[in-house]
């Protein structure tokens, strides 16, 4: 499984913990088994992102909000949306994944999983990270 394909994965995965928000670890195991997830660097990959998600939480949440338009919350974010911001801006803060690779990955994802206006919104909010803290 090449990276995309594993990127694809780790966002089906935070997307499905992002809806069940219980039992984690067991969601996780699941999802490999369900998934088929048998390649121990592609599982490395995926819980990796989970791990380091959940340990910079605060910090992710806060340049998502802070690149909201004022009148937006996160609660007001499809889990979708949720989950490919987190993915991104995890991969381009916290593993220095080149921020056009992240966002051309994630608006790719967008496009294939989320709402109409996804991808642009996705691409406006990874665009003024990267123009506020990456520049």
């Amino acid at each position: 499984m090449n990276r995309t394909e594993a990127r694809e994965q780790a966002f089906k995965l935070l997307y499905s913990i992002e809806i069940q928000k219980e039992n984690e670890e067991e969601i996780i195991e699941l999802y490999f088994e369900n998934n088929e997830i048998t390649d121990e660097k592609t599982k490395e990959y995926i819980k990796d992102v989970w791990i380091g998600i959940n340990e910079h939480k605060d910090e992710i949440n806060n340049k998502i909000s802070s690149n909201l338009k004022a009148d937006w919350k996160l609660e007001r974010l499809s889990k979708i949306d949720l989950s490919l911001l987190k993915l991104a801006i995890y991969e381009m803060l916290f593993k220095k994944l080149p921020f056009k690779v992240a966002i051309n990955e994630a608006i790719e994802l967008a496009k294939k999983y989320g709402e109409d206006n996804s991808a642009s919104f996705i691409n406006g909010i990874l665009a003024s990270i990267v123009k506020h803290d990456l520049s």
